[in-house]
This record gives C-alpha cells, structure tokens and sequence, in this order.
C-alpha cells in the first residue's frame, strides 16, 4: 500500500547548500516593488492624459517611464495609447488613485534610498494634490 518516495521533495530547504534555490536580496526585491509601483503610477497617467491632456501629464509619464525603465534593468514598460485606453473614467478618481499610487512609490524609494525615484514621486503626489484641491474646496 506505501511505496517509499525515490526523489527528493522540491520543498527541502535541508538539501545541499543555500545556494539550491534563487534568493533576490532586500535591494532587489524592494527595485521590483519600486518599479511596479511607477509602472502602475505610469498607467494611471497614460489614462489621466486620455482623460484630460496636459504638458505636464506628458512630461511626468515620460520621466516615470525612464524611471521603471531603470529600474527594471532597461526593459521599457507597457504603454496604452490614447486610444487603446478604455471607457473614460472621472479624472479626480484618476487623481486619488495617482496620489495614492505615489505615496506608495515614495515610501519604497525612500526605504532603498533612490534620490530620483523619491524626488519623482513627491512631486506626483503634489501635483495630483492640487489637482484635487479645488474639488475639496468646493465640497466644504
């Protein structure tokens, strides 16, 4: 009824040295996290720009673009076009999700002190801010 098991488990981390199974250190691990961060950060701005184009909307999404690109050992990353983006969605929700979005981005590149990435970051979250700032007003 049992027959004995002739190869060895794919889950041992006791067999053989450390070195069996690929390890990413802490700096690689927080570049991947970073450079989502920018590349989700860089698609809500490709969609932003559909929504309501700007100089600066341009501006950001080629610097974010260069960031990831960066960051990800110069494979570039996925763009939607203008007209490859979907129904048109309200730009102060785009905004808040961007604000967000870059908060997250500046939390990581602070943690792994990449200057540029945090520098970028902080001022997406500024911009998206004021972008927000008159509807708040209103509101009150």
């Amino acid at each position: 009824m049992y027959e004995p098991i002739r190869t060895k488990s794919v889950h041992s981390t006791m067999a053989g040295t450390p070195q069996d199974f690929p390890h990413r250190s802490r700096e690689e691990e927080l570049d991947i996290q970073l450079a989502g961060h920018l590349a989700a950060l860089l698609a809500v701005t490709d969609e932003l720009r559909a929504t309501a184009p700007s100089a600066d909307l341009d501006t950001a999404a080629e610097r974010l673009a260069a960031q990831v690109t960066r960051l990800r050992g110069g494979r570039t990353p996925a763009r939607a076009s203008a007209r490859t983006t979907g129904g048109k969605a309200d730009a102060a929700t785009l905004h808040e999700r961007a604000h967000a979005l870059a908060g997250r981005a500046l939390v990581v590149a602070a943690s792994r002190a990449d200057t540029a990435a945090a520098i970028l970051a902080a001022e997406r979250m500024d911009a998206h801010a004021a972008a927000l700032e008159p509807r708040e007003l209103a509101s009150r």
